[in-house]
């Protein structure tokens, strides 16, 4: 069985990162304990970092060093073959990839980038780690012609170099592919390699995917930044040069382009940046301005307070020459671009089949369900039967980039609330792209709910003094206005606190969706996904001091939730004594909670008072608590006020980096969630996702 696979390219510029991405994600669904290393990168520019260990280290948060992910530069390879020490450098890659073999379940290993002079020796030297490695290959080739031939023979150069070297290859994948070419490629890889290979692959080329940022052009060019540093991430699909009269070059400008032109040339520069703005004309990403020349103080100054202005970028070299040196720029994927990762991710799946993939390769065992795990069957589990959530804080950069990932990844059908026009005039604003045709977007005091919403306000709320004015006044807000759709059935759950505090995401849902049969408490619970385990703790964001019978439907309700997400409870009802070995309010108060839980629920394992590291540790559970069926195995734990329920999950966020999702809120009819106002769009997804799996259930 094997414990690792190398991605090897047959030439340059192939795309790894996508595969690496998709795979690791695999992996990651498998085990906690995956490794990433590379033999040989290229050596460091002005200190960089090798962008792919970065990536793919920072993104999947990987419990180990940069130091750790790599073997040498490549100026290092070289100077010790010269020097004829090819025997040191094998050993050396050799002993560095072991130590990661022994503390990981599996290790994804990608090749060197066939950059410069040398590939062929580059090639050979791959190889050779291959072999010595013990890894199966995977081959990744990009497909840079109009022929299918021409497209498969460098494939068929590695394999066969590969085989007479005895290296198993576990697959072939073909990566920006036209899309005209895709099912033919398909077919000639099934008729000339399926006999050798199970795992084969045409993936698209996709422009979100292979377009350089202007990040990418400003760092390879050595450009200056004058303007919209804050858009350096908008993507360069086209180089436009415009150096003509503008009334014949606005017909020139195309979607996303680039354009170039000498810095004297501010006619250009302002009609370009008003074309970008017209609704009448495509958008731009940026203007780059060559001959060294820039803009003049005043019209610097005129720039300077314009909306929404695209990168503007300044290079010394002439036109012609900044032209030719874009030919250099490779798009590069960041760890914070969350976005393209995200589609990266999504685009491997789409093509790649991913159950012959594991049984070909990936034959880990399953130990225990890990936050990766955990959080791919979410996702699943929301896909399987997609709800209208609403989000009523639209006007937000974060919900609308949210927004996107949901509805582009088809994992919720989204509900935004505000004026239609500056909604999607925000998202333009902010370069996010959603398709508009997969949401609903809802001005609330002008929509055709609105007078009916009023009504019902009005009947819910007129015996708390609440008159027909009131009720028109209140359905304005949005708040309101979303969980009144969600009350009313024409959204299945709301998420909020992007903006609003939690008091304004909650009253609502407490004045008029309620409380469930037999719940008489709201309360709610953090997923916390720990590097190999995921945790339940509840109630941390909205009861300061529950007494027994709170506690006791906190403690509940957190076990019911859990159950819906898939994980067996232990609950353990936390306070700073275990068992009957201390006294005190405190300590009472969790062991009546204790009892009146497991005199309400008998099915279900609860133990209590039981300190943390009783709770959680089997080593300290067995010494303090012996033969209980919750201590040093808990998976709920029960926090007996809201002082050290909260003060605890932020600790353990920050101190090792788990993930915490929610808070969850538990005990409503339907569910509305409330989101903190630092929340990132990470954030936001998740609560969406748990929200949709609620109202499957409710």
């Amino acid at each position: 069985m094997a414990k690792s696979l190398y991605i090897s390219t047959a030439e340059a510029n192939s795309g790894k990162a996508l595969l690496s991405l998709g795979i690791m994600e695999m992996l990651l669904r498998k085990s906690s304990k995956v490794g990433f290393f590379r033999p040989i990168i290229s050596d460091p520019e002005d200190g960089r970092k090798d962008e792919d260990i970065t990536l793919i280290l920072e993104h999947f948060q990987l419990d180990m060093t940069y130091e750790e992910a790599y073997g040498f530069h490549r100026k290092e390879v070289n100077d010790l073959i010269v020097g004829g020490k090819y025997d040191l450098v094998l050993d050396t890659i050799i002993g560095k990839y072991k130590e990661l073999e022994n503390r990981f379940d599996f290790v994804l290993v990608e090749g060197s980038d066939y950059q410069g002079e040398g590939t062929a020796f580059e090639f050979n030297i791959n190889a050779a780690i291959t072999k010595n490695l013990g890894c199966p290959v995977l081959i990744l080739s990009s497909a840079n012609s109009e022929s299918i031939d021409d497209m498969i023979t460098p494939v068929r150069l590695s394999l066969e170099s590969f085989q007479t070297r005895d290296c198993e290859v576990a697959g072939i994948i073909i990566n920006k592919v036209k899309e005209p070419y895709l099912d033919s490629l398909m077919q000639e890889l099934e008729r000339q390699f399926s006999q050798d290979v199970k795992v084969l692959a045409a993936l698209p080329y996709d422009k979100k995917i292979g377009s350089p940022s202007l990040r990418d052009v400003a760092d390879v060019l050595k450009a200056e930044v004058l303007h919209g540093e804050d858009k350096l991430d908008n993507q360069m699909e086209i180089a436009t040069i415009l150096a003509m009269q503008m009334d014949n070059a606005m017909g020139r400008i195309k979607e996303n382009s680039l354009i170039i032109t000498p810095g004297d040339r501010s006619e250009i520069i302002l009609a370009s940046l008003q074309a970008h703005q017209s609704t009448n004309y495509p958008n731009i990403s940026g203007i780059l301005l060559s001959t060294g020349l820039k803009p003049s103080e005043d019209f610097d100054k005129l720039l300077g307070g314009l909306r929404d202005v695209v990168p503007i970028l300044s290079v010394k070299s002439n036109t012609y020459e900044t032209a030719s040196a874009l030919q250099n720029v490779n798009a590069t994927m960041r760890p914070e671009d969350t976005e393209r990762i995200l589609h990266a991710k999504q685009l491997f799946e789409k093509y790649v089949d991913t159950t012959t993939f594991e049984e070909r390769i990936l034959s880990i065992n399953i130990k225990g369900m890990t936050p990766k795990m955990f959080q791919y069957n979410l996702v699943s589990q929301a896909k399987q039967k997609k709800q209208r959530i609403v989000l009523p804080e639209a006007m937000d950069a974060r919900i609308l980039k949210a927004t996107y990932i949901l509805t582009d990844q088809e994992i919720a059908d989204i509900i935004l609330l505000g004026n239609p026009e500056e909604v999607k005039e925000e998202a333009r604003t902010n370069n996010i792209d959603i398709d508009w045709d997969k949401v609903q977007v809802i001005d609330p005091a002008n929509s055709t709910y609105f007078d009916d919403y009023v009504n019902t306000f009005y009947e819910l709320r007129k015996s708390k003094g609440v008159n027909l004015e009131i009720a028109r006044d209140i359905m304005k807000d949005a708040s309101y206005f979303g969980t009144m759709m969600v009350y009313k059935g024409d959204a299945d759950g709301m998420v909020s606190g992007a903006v609003n505090t939690t008091a304004h995401t909650i009253r609502p849902a407490l004045q008029f969706v309620k409380t469930k049969p037999g719940v008489s408490v709201v309360s709610s619970v953090f997923f916390m996904s720990l590097p190999d385990k995921v945790l339940v703790y509840g109630d941390c964001a909205v009861n300061p001091t529950p007494n027994p019978e709170q506690l006791a439907e906190i403690a509940i309700s957190s076990a019911e939730t859990a159950i819906a997400f898939g994980i067996e409870p232990k609950i353990a009802m936390l306070s700073y004594s275990s068992g009957a070995s201390g006294s005190g309010e405190q300590v009472e108060k969790v062991r009546a909670a204790t009892a009146v839980a497991q005199e309400k629920r008998p099915d279900l394992n609860i133990e209590g008072p039981i300190q943390y590291d009783a709770a959680v540790d089997p080593t300290v559970g067995a010494k303090k608590m012996p033969g209980s069926a919750v201590a040093g195995q808990a998976n709920v734990l029960v926090f007996p006020d809201l002082n050290t329920g909260n003060n605890t999950y932020k600790a353990v966020q920050r101190e090792t980096g788990a993930i915490a999702i929610g808070p969850v809120l538990q005990g409503l009819n339907k569910p509305v969630n409330d989101l903190s106002r630092g929340a990132l769009v990470e954030d936001i997804v998740n609560t969406v996702v748990i929200t949709s799996i609620q109202a499957q259930k409710s």
